[in-house]
């Protein structure tokens, strides 16, 4: 199954001190660890003007693949995709 990409959702994000990777998701009152990372994009180059640069991860938790955006020039992390199967076939 692919990614099914979601409304844009604000998601706080502990990161890795050393590498910026992330370590944890908190979305509301949950707290949803991160167990792998499966991917990194990064967009410095070529970005929409209106949004600036941004970094997308994607990353394993217990219950499904995540697709993790770090928009740099609002220093802001958003959930904009997910992939429950991911996690069955884990």
């Amino acid at each position: 199954m692919a990614m099914i990409r979601v409304e844009p959702v604000e998601v706080r994000v502990r990161t890795d001190w050393f590498h910026g990777r992330p370590r944890e998701i908190r979305w509301g009152d949950r707290t949803i660890p991160v167990t792998a990372v499966a991917g990194v994009r990064r967009e410095k180059s070529a970005y929409p003007a209106a949004t600036g640069p941004r970094t997308r991860f994607e990353v394993d938790t217990p219950e499904a693949r995540l697709a993790l955006t770090f928009r740099h020039r609002g220093r802001r992390w958003l959930l904009e995709g997910l992939d429950p199967e991911i996690a069955r076939a884990a």
